[in-house]
């Protein structure tokens, strides 16, 4: 007996896709498509994820050669004192009101600092004792004084003459407590037992002043001195 056409045709149809069926496995088979998973819609390096923007605080002051942003991460995570107490000097018993101005002393007395928004020798100035202070140059007249250094953000100065204390006749500031940090214009500065660390944010600078020296961070590097200066850093 004869099938109809149409029941042949559909039978020969069946064998036909199972015979692509078979052939369609046999090439997956250690060829190339043997994966069964669907394909990545982002290249593996843009599917990395973004590396965390959180910056670390050192446990320990800078040392020199450290990176500026460690250096304003350490400063920042002094605890901040308040400013409205650093607006005074004292000296003799007598106190002067600075009005805008800032003074400042580390505990352990061997760096005072002060603003003076009249003067023209930097916005932040500070007397430290240093022990190996920079030499008298040769072309200094008058009083020197070895120690001085004005940090303005693009220079750090170290020693000057003055033929009186200049912005220091007033006296001192409050004592600014180790682990401190105060700030004031474009300035915060905090103090540790390892000296007084001061940025200047206009500038991505920073300096740190101790009785061992003054260490330049950031853009100040070592520049060839003024008439009448000891030492510089520039940016």
């Amino acid at each position: 007996m004869f099938l109809p056409a149409s029941l042949g045709d559909m039978r020969m149809a069946g064998v036909i896709a199972a015979s692509v069926l078979v052939a369609g496995c046999s090439q997956s088979v250690g060829g190339g498509a043997e994966r069964s998973g669907p394909s990545l819609s982002v290249p593996p390096s843009t599917a990395r994820s973004a590396p965390s923007t959180t910056s670390t605080v050192p446990a320990q002051p800078p040392e020199a050669g450290a990176q500026m942003g460690a250096v304003v991460s350490w400063i920042e995570a002094g605890s901040p004192a308040d400013s409205a107490g650093y607006h005074v000097a004292t000296r003799g018993g007598d106190s002067t009101q600075l009005g805008e101005d800032i003074a400042f002393t580390t505990p352990s007395g061997k760096t005072d600092c002060m603003t003076d928004s009249k003067s023209s020798e930097g916005a932040l100035a500070c007397l430290v004792d240093l022990v190996n202070p920079p030499p008298r140059p040769a072309d200094a007249y008058g009083e020197w004084k070895g120690g001085w250094v004005d940090f303005d953000g693009m220079n750090a100065a170290v020693g000057s003459v003055h033929g009186d204390p200049g912005r220091f006749t007033a006296g001192t500031g409050a004592e600014l407590p180790y682990g401190q940090s105060l700030a004031f214009g474009d300035y915060r500065c905090r103090s540790d037992p390892k000296g007084l660390f001061c940025v200047n944010y206009a500038h991505q600078s920073a300096v740190r002043l101790s009785d061992a020296g003054v260490e330049p961070f950031g853009c100040l590097k070592p520049a060839s001195v003024p008439p009448q200066i000891g030492e510089m850093f520039s940016c």
